[in-house]
């Protein structure tokens, strides 16, 4: 078996973060090749990986790559297995190294197993897919890609406690950072369903026009009035469920939409995630 020094050791140690004995024993294994012991290493992660499999992983963050300086934007669910992990810079790091790679990526990225083929952005010389690994063999916690958005377009965004509860990405055009960012906390504030009322499920509107219809006829209104009734009632029902026309939270005298407008602003489309929920 090949001598490794402890000088040798010590500086692979130092690379991967590892246990002394464990860079040791890969290198060893590996006849003194650096190179060959962390491809050992992982290999061994992935098998102890593979034995977690099961765990749960209730806990994460949300990696964002957003600003209006750019010419797309991403947000990617990243979660793991307990709550101090989320706080660690290297997984901070590696969510937000997938969103950029996300966002930058050609072609339609939509899966986990397609994103973590990508470069990572901040370790070019490695895989999304090999950062994880390397993270994975040094806090011994699974980790799982949750859902992943791209918006092609200036984007603005906003995390919710430090992105550990529920992260936003928001299409505009025109605007500021500072306007796109009000908007996306007031989503996450107030979780609106769709941007327009014409995005709304019209299945969800004509079962709340025949709710509306139904007790105004109940009330004894006039069957002649009762639609026009019903079509200003349903504006509250809006006022409820669609972006553009909540009240916006920093000033509930005027909707998003008419906040987006006095900002030089056009809501496009948003994307909306509460960590851990479909």
């Amino acid at each position: 078996m090949t001598e490794i020094s402890a000088a040798k050791v010590k500086a692979f140690r130092e690379r991967t973060g590892l246990p002394l004995m464990e860079c040791k024993s890969a290198l060893a294994e590996a006849g003194g090749d650096e190179e060959k012991a962390v491809e050992i290493l992982r290999e061994r992660g992935q098998k102890l990986g593979d034995k977690r499999a099961n765990r749960e992983t209730a806990f994460g963050r949300f990696g964002l790559y957003c600003g209006l300086d750019k010419s797309e934007g991403a947000i990617v669910e990243l979660k793991c297995e307990s709550a101090p992990v989320t706080q660690n810079e290297e997984f901070v790091q590696l969510a937000n190294d997938m969103a950029q790679a996300l966002a930058t990526s050609d072609g339609d990225i939509t899966d986990a197993e397609a994103l973590l083929a990508l470069q990572s952005p901040s370790k070019p010389d490695q895989k999304l897919s090999e950062q994880m690994a390397d993270l994975f063999n040094r806090i011994r916690e699974k980790f799982e890609v949750g859902r992943i958005a791209k918006l092609s377009g200036s984007c603005g965004g906003y995390f919710h406690n430090s992105g550990t509860v529920a992260g936003v990405l928001l299409q505009v055009n025109g605007g500021s950072d500072a306007a796109a960012k009000d908007v996306a906390m007031h989503i996450a504030a107030m979780r609106p369903e769709a941007l327009s009322a014409e995005q709304l499920d019209p299945a969800t509107v004509d079962k709340e026009r025949q709710f509306l219809r139904s007790a105004a006829l109940k009330e004894g209104k006039p069957e002649n009035i009762v639609d026009k009734m019903v079509e200003g009632r349903l504006k509250r029902f809006f006022a409820e469920k669609v972006l553009l026309e909540q009240p916006f939270v920093k000033d509930d005298k005027q909707t998003v939409g008419e906040y987006a407008k006095s900002s030089g602003m056009e809501v496009k489309e948003f994307v909306f995630y509460i960590l851990g929920q479909a």
